[in-house]
């Protein structure tokens, strides 16, 4: 989206406007500030969708690239996971980005220890454009009656750039989510239907926003989320967006 100097602010906004979206590994909403990691042979196919409601094109209405999602947990591991993924955003000139993450589970490194991840995401394929590279560490922890609250932060390559074209790689996230109204699955095991998520990341760039929204699951292993998403500088990504995201787990081996 940019090249490693300054360059016109009307070039970004048209490169972000044809191909911008995260290249996720599991997320809270709009940012991977959660711990979650796909379990062991377990595929996930994520389809996301971000775009405004009831704007004329010519007064800011517009969306993002679809972003079609593969993820897939590598390691048999309970105690050490790893995932990693593929996102295919169409329509957009580069298309592929690829991302992982690595964590352990809350209680494993002591008694009420949380969870820890680190990982990377929007590895592009084109230098200078979309080569985002970016790394973050995640720390989650559930709180009774409260829910899971998250907080880490993000350093990215120096294609991270703000609207000015000027650097602006690094931030933190925070994000929290509550699950209520239980129910059963066939095998007797609970989850909850409803799941309300929200987060947020600090920065300019065009990771820099949050928002909240709720999750509904058809099943355990499928679920709609829906919900706003509102962004730090206006003139990245608009003001805010509507985003509709349709989760699926699929146990393909290990299981």
């Amino acid at each position: 989206m940019n090249v490693r100097a300054r360059i016109n602010r009307s070039v970004v906004i048209g490169l972000l406007g044809s191909s911008l979206a995260l290249a996720t590994p599991s997320t809270t909403y709009w940012t991977p500030a959660v711990t979650d990691i796909q379990p062991f042979g377990v595929l996930h196919l994520g389809v996301d969708n971000y775009t405004t409601v009831f704007r004329k094109a010519d007064r800011g209405g517009g969306d993002f690239a679809t972003d079609y999602g593969l993820t897939m947990g590598v390691l048999p591991f309970e105690k050490l996971q790893l995932e990693v993924g593929v996102d295919l955003f169409e329509p957009s000139d580069y298309p592929l980005a690829f991302n992982a993450k690595l964590g352990t589970p809350e209680g494993t490194l002591f008694t009420e220890s949380p969870a820890l991840n680190v990982g990377i995401f929007n590895v592009g394929t084109k230098r200078d454009v979309t080569d985002y590279d970016t790394g973050y560490v995640v720390i989650g922890k559930t709180i009774p009656l409260l829910g899971r609250v998250f907080a880490g932060g993000y350093l990215g390559s120096d294609t991270l750039v703000d609207a000015e074209g000027d650097k602006d790689n690094k931030g933190f996230m925070v994000g929290m989510d509550h699950g209520f109204c239980p129910v059963k699955d066939r095998a007797g095991d609970e989850y909850n239907r409803l799941v309300l998520a929200g987060d947020w990341a600090s920065g300019d760039n065009f990771l820099g926003g949050g928002g909240a929204g709720l999750y509904y699951y058809f099943t355990r292993n499928i679920s709609l989320l829906t919900g706003p998403v509102f962004f730090n500088d206006s003139e990245m990504n608009g003001k805010w967006k509507w985003t509709v995201q349709l989760d699926i787990n699929a146990p393909v081996f290990g299981q």
